[in-house]
């Protein structure tokens, strides 16, 4: 029965039960007294992300006794008792093992009942967004998205009539004034990009309850282990998960993680459309999240370090990190956030100065993207918001003058050596 097949793996912020053995060297009255006292504890203390990163939506009683996450690359399974179309296990169906298995973890981290993966970022945002919008609705975004979110309202309004106002996240008497009777949902993102700005989430969540919005957020450049969107009452939570989730560069994939029902809503949408993502691309996604609170914590103390030492320097027109004091929403990212991720944006004083600093550095590369081992390096008008028009990347004030760079795993010390040498030359 398909329910008996997913009871093995963990739920909301749950692990998995360890099988009970048929036998086992130490007493069994020993055995039932550790058992005991870690179901004591598990009443009482939540387990951290750490535990949840390796834990959650493993399968347990483990297959054959792997510790690692088998990979399940048949397209294709037996039929079984399944009683609707959508229960049949099948690759498409989004039900098999790699995919579930993944979806579970994903959807603990977040402090979701539920998750579904899917073939990219852009994926996650279209599909969300088509599912829960009709022709003609309108919704509320924030001003400083990422630029291929912008590029996915420009395709629903050209062939769904979805119209979007863009309002400042962070000026809640601003966005009234914005609404329609056609409003139906409210899109912001935990971190903008390239800027970081930080939206009032905690008012985007009330205005959108009160006026019954769906309110919908892009948890991709915060990450769950520096911010949890769910617990502030968020309806849906958004990643790109080649970035942090995944964390080495080689995953190309999108989540959307909400309740149990509503996330069985967005399977059925989107196995209409026939979109799944392959079982190597979630076993690999499933083995990356596993270390992904270690690796954030790298990201959050380099980036921060970095930000330190280059918040006064004379070559920089203006430095933007959520966990400097002189962020435009600091107190909020403090009062949010339990770090501050690994992006750091800045302006130099022309686009040919950007494009030098580019060239000069040693061990950050030219590339789009952030969250991976790799220190990245871009500028945004020719990378994120290439697709936007030269009038609106100056509205944003994304000029080939910005510089984005996203810090990877390196030594901190030699990071820091690169880019001010970079700078200084």
């Amino acid at each position: 029965m398909r329910a008996q097949r997913k009871e093995g793996l963990a739920s909301r912020g749950s692990l998995p039960r360890k099988a009970p053995r048929r036998s086992s060297n130490e007493g069994g009255g020993s055995l039932r007294k550790a058992r005991k006292v870690t179901s004591r504890r598990a009443r009482f203390s939540p387990p951290g992300a750490a535990t949840l990163a390796v834990h959650a939506g493993e399968l347990r009683p483990a297959v054959a006794g792997a510790i690692a996450m088998p990979l399940w690359s048949s397209a294709t399974y037996e039929l079984g008792a399944a009683q609707r179309y959508d229960d049949i296990r099948y690759v498409r169906l989004n039900n098999t093992p790699n995919q579930e298995a993944v979806a579970a973890k994903l959807a603990a981290l977040e402090g979701c009942e539920a998750a579904l993966v899917l073939p990219s970022g852009t994926a996650a945002v279209s599909f969300a967004l088509a599912a829960l919008l009709r022709p003609g609705d309108h919704l509320l975004v924030q001003r400083g998205v990422y630029g291929g979110t912008r590029k996915v309202l420009e395709h629903l309004r050209a062939t769904m009539g979805i119209e979007a106002s863009y309002v400042e996240g962070e000026r809640p008497e601003t966005w009234a004034a914005a609404l329609r009777p056609q409003t139906r949902a409210f899109y912001v993102a935990s971190l903008t990009n390239p800027w970081l700005e930080i939206a009032d989430h905690a008012a985007v969540v009330d205005f959108a309850r009160r006026r019954a919005l769906v309110s919908i957020v892009d948890n991709t450049m915060a990450s769950p282990i520096n911010f949890q969107p769910r617990l502030l009452g968020f309806d849906y939570v958004l990643h790109s998960a080649s970035k942090y989730l995944n964390g080495h560069s080689d995953v190309v994939a999108g989540v959307i993680a909400s309740s149990r029902e509503a996330i069985e809503r967005l399977r059925v949408f989107v196995n209409r459309a026939g979109v799944c993502l392959d079982p190597h691309a979630c076993h690999l996604l499933q083995r990356g999240l596993k270390t992904l609170p270690l690796r954030m914590e790298a990201h959050n103390r380099s980036a921060a370090q970095l930000a330190a030492r280059l918040e006064r320097h004379p070559a920089l027109r203006r430095l933007r990190y959520p966990g400097l004091a002189s962020h435009p929403q600091a107190a909020r990212a403090a009062a949010l956030f339990r770090g501050f991720g690994g992006v750091l944006t800045f302006r130099l004083r022309s686009e040919a100065a950007a494009k030098a600093f580019v060239g000069r550095l040693r061990w950050a590369r030219e590339a789009p993207g952030f969250g991976g081992a790799e220190t990245l390096v871009c500028r945004p008008a020719t990378s994120s918001h290439a697709g936007l028009s030269a009038s609106l990347r100056r509205a944003l004030e994304v000029g080939g003058e910005v510089v984005r760079l996203a810090v990877g795993l390196e030594s901190s010390e030699d990071l820091i050596d690169d880019v001010l040498s970079a700078l200084e030359a």
